[in-house]
């Protein structure tokens, strides 16, 4: 019986943690979206003046767009646990282990999506720091300087994300892989 308690108090405790990490990854990643989406510096360039925004470079705009798809989601989890905590629904294990299944490479799916479009944004605005004077692509850094700060700070908030989101991943990996049994390889544990 004390097990069963113990057991619970787990979950319980693992659920609270997995809601307060979700919560983080949403404001950091929308943090991100935000710096990134309303960052702009507008200066004077040979007669004309020019206008730096998050749309002049592909990669900043699907760092938006990949941030906010996954605030979204991870949004969308924490709305799932919570409704689920307070129905607790009797699924079937069959449902269980698909749902968890489907959290688990979901919350995977995320991180690498996330993380793949944030180094590709650190290396296109790489290029933006160090220009490439093979194909005369001149520094941008050295006239739009607090535009590159600001992206430099989203790129930081949004590897910080990744970080997050990773631990959320390895929560979802422990609570789907706690329904096998560790004696055979993937045979589900009994109800006993």
């Amino acid at each position: 019986m004390n097990q069963i308690v113990q057991s619970e108090k787990m979950k319980y405790g693992m659920a609270e943690t997995e809601a307060f990490l979700r919560l983080s990854a949403v404001l950091i990643l929308v943090l991100t979206a935000c710096l990134v989406g309303f960052d702009s510096q507008t200066k004077y360039v040979v007669f004309f003046y020019r206008k730096a925004t998050f749309r002049d470079l592909n990669a900043l705009l699907l760092l938006v767009y990949v941030v906010s798809v996954a605030a979204g989601y991870n949004l969308l989890q924490v709305g799932k646990s919570s409704l689920s905590a307070c129905f607790k629904p009797n699924l079937k294990v069959r449902t269980n282990i698909y749902l968890a299944w489907i959290c688990f490479l979901l919350d995977q799916m995320a991180v690498y999506v996330t993380f793949g479009a944030n180094s590709a944004t650190f290396q296109a605005s790489l290029l933006a720091v160090t220009g490439q004077e093979d194909f005369q692509w001149i520094k941008l850094c050295s006239k739009y300087t607090r535009f590159c700060f600001q992206i430099g700070g989203a790129l930081t908030c949004g590897y910080a994300a990744c970080i997050v989101m990773a631990f959320v991943s390895s929560i979802s990996a422990f609570n789907l892989f706690r329904l096998y049994t560790p004696k055979q390889f993937l045979q589900l544990k009994t109800a006993g």
